[in-house]
């Protein structure tokens, strides 16, 4: 679509940074200093105005993206609305909420779509945000603390007199409140408001009031504490900081005006436990400037004339206003909710959807996932604080099994305040080897979800292949003595070899179709499987496998079986992709590691993601286990993939 830009200062040319990429083409560029105009026309091709009037009759470019001085947003948009052009506006919409409300209607008797900045609320670190407050971990929010420190923009911009005419709350204020209103809906009222006219008296200050703090209470979210500032530096420790206090916890954003997010951008706290940095699980990814507009032009193309940004930033104004009538009458002050609805946060959920069907139609699966084993190096450790950290941290998938013994422990973790809600993760369980026995399977299962104190399974899976003798039930396993434990689940004949049952594979599955027949697990899987062994598996059941779990890892790529799986849908998890001896030593994995800029384990499990398996580490240590789901952000490059799939060892043994 073609767009015209009017204004070409600053901000223009992060708006136009983005234009090579994008399905805009910029054919006008509008400004009433010429040198600046054709300083930014001059790489487009674009023609030069500096008369708006002139641009609107010569130009037929549908899009208008207005970046003028914040005083002169609203009488731009409004001349743009009146010429049938659709209007995308850098923030704020107007500087008063009649204005602002005006503009949303003049759109909409016209039939044009207009949209306005800040584009934050679709930006990856804010939206992994509300993913993580949405699945319920925090309890109820009833308090937050929101900041918008913009800094002295006489030390930081060149052209600051348009931000000293408006002040910190219409300049900085709108990230928080765009976001927070995206999250919980409109402001109901302002509870109270101040302002301080504090600034260096050798400097010129803002013609409004440089610090405002004031109090808000939305109609169906917390109570929020905000503070704006032209006089804190930019630089504090907090700059656009959002903390949200609930009943069962806290969640902390760093910037909420960030167009990318950064690996320590969200930090959680669960019950009683410490907080835990929460890495976005993808490659960081930057939003330009330009993604607001381009999606505006994209909705109007499918004939769409979405105005609900618009919306929320008219809602905002009313806000501002209400906040500088709150200073100086001290309150409260009701706002115009401008028809912003309120979102519901417990919803949809955010667990990946059953999926069956023909090939690759596989399920979707969080890039990284978390092992329960408490075996660790020969020996058997208490997991469950890692487990905590997990789930903290933002894990989804977390990797069970009957074996581990530790199930009621991480049941009770999952119905203490401060985990997430069951729907929002991907629970695997598996039964022992002792287990695959008529009645046996079905008790185990049982035992499990009754342990872990959930309905079903999302995936229940053999943990072998193999089935050995029943020696008992293995309910809370990790309470025995470790002699009892061995003795039951490895039973043993008087060479030390694996006292076998008489149970087939082709035995066992019906069991276990039998098991998802009754509901209780919502897919099937299989582990530690040959190739040929799955074959004939998929082959004869009614209801195949959707995840194969093997070990894997450069050493042990299972290339074969992982193509095999791919081309049928089927999702494969790599176990053990860390623990291979000397993997994370090699000196080609600590120079592929080198390369990319983070450490072999990232490197090691980057490999998996970008090959399509899911990894599930484990580990005790907390900062491994946040730098381990943060390896989902890393990108190797093709070389560095193929350099890792080159130290493939077909005569590899633990």
């Amino acid at each position: 679509m073609n767009c015209a830009f009017v204004g070409a200062g600053a901000v223009a040319a992060k708006y136009a940074a983005g234009l090579a990429e994008s399905s805009l083409r910029l054919t006008a560029v509008c400004d009433r200093d010429a040198d600046r105009a054709r300083a930014l026309a001059a790489d487009h091709a674009a023609a030069v105005y500096t008369d708006l009037d002139a641009l609107l009759a010569d130009e037929r470019a549908p899009l208008v993206v207005n970046l003028t001085s914040h005083a002169a947003h609203a009488p731009v948009t409004e001349r743009c609305l009146a010429a049938d052009r659709h209007v995308f506006s850098e923030k704020p919409l107007a500087l008063d909420p009649d204005t602002a409300a005006g503009l949303v209607d003049l759109a909409a008797d016209r039939d044009l779509a207009l949209g306005c900045a800040p584009i934050n609320h679709s930006c990856d670190a804010q939206l992994h945000a509300r993913t993580l407050l949405a699945d319920g971990r925090l309890g109820r929010v009833r308090l937050a603390y929101a900041t918008a420190h913009v800094g002295r923009v006489t030390e930081w911009h060149d052209r600051p007199d348009s931000f000293l005419a408006v002040g910190p709350l219409y300049d900085g204020a709108v990230y928080p409140l765009s976001l927070l209103i995206a999250w919980f809906g409109p402001v109901e009222r302002v509870r109270r408001a101040d302002a301080i006219d504090v600034w260096p008296p050798d400097q010129r200050g803002p013609d409004r009031p440089a610090h405002v703090e004031t109090t808000l209470a939305f109609a169906a979210g917390p109570t929020v504490s905000l503070r704006a500032s032209f006089y804190v530096d930019h630089r504090s420790r907090e700059f656009y900081g959002l903390e949200l206090h609930g009943d069962d916890g806290t969640l902390y954003l760093a910037d909420t005006g960030a167009l990318a997010a950064d690996r320590d951008a969200v930090t959680v706290r669960g019950g009683d436990r410490d907080p835990t940095v929460a890495p976005h699980p993808q490659p960081r990814r930057e939003r330009p400037h330009l993604a607001g507009p381009e999606r505006l032009a994209r909705a109007v193309e499918r004939g769409s004339r979405p105005r609900v940004d618009a919306r929320r930033s008219a809602h905002v104004v009313a806000v501002c206003a209400a906040i500088e009538t709150a200073a100086t009458s001290g309150g409260p002050i009701a706002v115009d909710d401008h028809g912003v609805p309120t979102p519901r946060l417990d919803g949809p959920p955010v667990r990946p959807p059953v999926t069956r069907g023909p090939a690759r139609s596989a399920l979707r699966l969080p890039p990284v996932g978390f092992g329960c084993s408490r075996y660790r190096g020969g020996d058997y450790v208490d997991r469950i604080d890692s487990v905590a950290t997990a789930l903290d941290a933002g894990y989804r998938l977390f990797d069970s099994a009957e074996l581990y013994g530790n199930e009621s422990r991480i049941g009770d973790l999952l119905a203490a305040p401060g985990s997430p809600d069951r729907e929002s993760l991907f629970i695997v369980g598996k039964p022992w080897n002792t287990n695959h026995g008529p009645g046996h399977l079905a008790a185990a299962c049982e035992g499990s979800l009754d342990e872990l104190g959930i309905d079903a399974f999302d995936c229940y899976a053999l943990h072998w292949p193999d089935a050995w003798e029943h020696r008992g039930p293995l309910r809370d396993l990790a309470s025995l003595p470790v002699a009892e434990q061995e003795r039951l689940t490895f039973p043993t004949d008087d060479d030390g070899e694996p006292r076998r049952a008489g149970h087939a594979l082709s035995d066992t599955w019906p069991r276990l179709e039998r098991l998802h027949d009754r509901g209780l697990t919502r897919t099937l899987g299989i582990c530690n499987v040959t190739l040929p062994r799955l074959v004939r598996l998929v082959d004869a059941a009614d209801v195949p496998p959707a995840v194969v779990q093997v070990e894997r890892h450069p050493y042990r790529p299972r290339a074969d079986l992982v193509a095999w799986c791919h081309d049928r849908g089927i999702r494969v998890v790599a176990h053990s992709p860390l623990s291979a001896p000397g993997l994370l030593a090699d000196d080609t994995v600590a120079a592929v590691a080198d390369a990319a800029g983070v450490t072999p384990a990232q490197a090691v499990l980057a490999w998996n993601v970008q090959r399509g398996v899911v990894p599930i580490p484990s580990s005790t240590d907390p900062d491994h286990v946040v730098a381990n789901l943060a390896a989902a952000r890393v990108r190797l490059s093709d070389a560095q993939l193929r350099r890792l799939d080159a130290l493939a060892d077909p005569d590899f043994e633990r």
